[in-house]
């Protein structure tokens, strides 16, 4: 659920790649001419609030507790690695690497925040950019949790 909701949020590239219309088609009273160039915004799409209920700017992982979307590229409301032919060819990869990830680093460490911070005052203001960095860094301090064998 923590995945999906910061792959919603914070897509890897806000814009997938150009796409070219096959055919003339009108989309929500926008006519797009065939041989146009499309790039398709995620960014946008995951902080639609006819999407994503009035709370598209928040992050709330629950949201996905019984949901079925997935980041595969078969639900268009959440597509970080694309869709269809032209998806990223390393989703599964991505998805796999992220998992073990995450998981050694919950797994293996206490995590705390620097000076006393509480997370109410973390600065998660976002940089334009290629891959909507934050305005300042996330400073965290882990602690290793697990006893040494020896």
């Amino acid at each position: 659920m923590v995945v999906k909701e910061t792959f919603r949020l914070y897509p890897v590239g806000p814009l997938l790649i150009p796409r070219e219309s096959q055919e003339d088609v009108t989309i929500s009273g926008y006519f797009i001419p065939k041989k146009t160039r499309v790039l398709i915004n995620v960014w946008a799409i995951g902080r639609d609030p006819k999407v994503w209920s009035e709370n598209a700017e928040v992050f709330y992982p629950e949201r996905f507790v019984n949901s079925d979307v997935d980041v595969r590229g078969q639900d268009f409301q959440l597509i970080p690695f694309g869709s269809g032919r032209r998806g990223c060819p390393g989703v599964q990869l991505g998805l796999t690497t992220i998992g073990l990830v995450l998981a050694q680093l919950v797994h293996c460490f206490n995590w705390e925040l620097p000076l006393g911070m509480s997370p109410d005052e973390l600065d998660m203001t976002e940089i334009f950019g290629l891959s909507i960095p934050r305005s300042k860094h996330l400073l965290a301090v882990p602690t290793y949790r697990l006893l040494s064998k020896a």
